[in-house]
């Protein structure tokens, strides 16, 4: 690969990018102020080393997996954000009252809108969470809130209406025993300690203990579901990209984007890298997608971050977004 071919693979990746059309060798004529001929022997030669492919229904060529992988590694330079996408990122970024992960959620949302890609996020694992406290705050003589919050700082609420007759203050009186018994707990063990732990010493001392440990149970389990859950923007934005007219290829993708496991399997990322590009077969979600994929450590708070789209990606938008969003939540006060 001499300067001349790695700027002819640029300019037919980011080409066919563009148009999704096939580069023949007269279109890049006037680019490389050289003849069709030379432009063809170069092609050719890529061809050879396996970075570019003929398109089976025109005369021109079409980035491979490999060429791709080529540009993102040797070519690519990440592109500045326009000043429109850095307001809109920027009005989550600076709203303190939203909690990390709606913030992570909210900015990931508006960079599918961006792309018009499908981005996921996988936060902390509520495993790596432990119980600091629970509080029960009433709202009204039927209505309840039950908080959860953890030493990594999550706080997680649920909203309950009480069963008649039920006395909020055998609700405080359980809610300060778990908190006595149970703080330090991983939270996805918390559930099984209050089935065996908690709810043989309230049985003895509530009159409504079932009702009262259901109540604390769903709040624990919504934690649980909550804090591992895995947040999806966009699942069809990305079926409207030309690759995908074929009604079994959009049925497969749907199918594979409601398998929770499969999605979790895709966000999870063993690299330290910021920012990491998976192409076609690199990835273990789909052979005609690429992932580009962030990490991220907010006040000991991790997950991940992804956007899925075709092999033909804007990579340099995707990798100069994740790379700012990543920055950014990091330096969030």
């Amino acid at each position: 690969m001499n300067e001349r071919r790695e700027e002819l693979l640029k300019v037919i990746v980011e080409n066919y990018i563009k148009t999704v059309k096939p580069v023949g060798s007269r279109s890049l004529c006037e680019t490389f102020n050289c003849s069709s001929a030379t432009i063809r022997n170069e092609m050719g030669v890529l061809e050879d080393l396996g970075y570019i492919e003929k398109n089976h229904i025109s005369s021109g060529r079409i980035p491979s997996e490999k060429g791709y992988k080529y540009y993102v590694d040797h070519l690519m330079k990440p592109k500045e954000l326009t000043g429109e996408d850095v307001l809109k990122l920027q009005t989550i970024f600076t709203n303190h009252d939203l909690k990390l992960s709606d913030a992570i959620s909210k900015c990931m949302e508006i960079i599918s809108d961006i792309t018009n890609y499908t981005s996921v996020v996988l936060g902390t694992s509520s495993s790596e969470n432990a119980l600091q406290q629970v509080n029960i705050i009433p709202l009204t003589n039927e209505k309840i809130v039950a908080v959860v919050v953890t030493d990594k700082g999550i706080v997680e609420n649920k909203q309950f209406t009480l069963p008649p007759k039920t006395n909020i203050q055998e609700l405080v009186k359980t809610s300060e025993i778990i908190n006595k018994m149970l703080v330090g707990t991983p939270i996805d063990e918390v559930s099984n300690r209050l089935e065996f732990e908690i709810k043989p010493i309230i049985s003895r001392q509530i009159n409504q203990y079932e009702a009262v440990y259901n109540i604390f149970h769903d709040a624990f389990n919504d934690f649980v579901k909550n804090t591992t859950n895995v947040h999806v923007s966009g699942k069809s934005k990305m079926l409207n990209q030309p690759e995908y007219n074929n009604t079994e290829d959009i049925r497969r993708l749907v199918n594979k984007f409601e398998d929770e496991n499969l999605i979790r399997k895709l966000v999870e990322d063993k690299e330290n890298n910021r920012v990491n590009v998976y192409i076609g077969e690199e990835n273990d979600f789909d052979n005609d997608v690429t992932i580009v994929k962030s990490k991220y450590n907010i006040n000991g708070e991790e997950g991940t971050i992804a956007i899925v789209g075709p092999k033909r990606m804007e990579y340099d938008k995707v990798v100069g977004l994740l790379d700012y969003i990543t920055k950014n939540l990091e330096t969030r006060e």
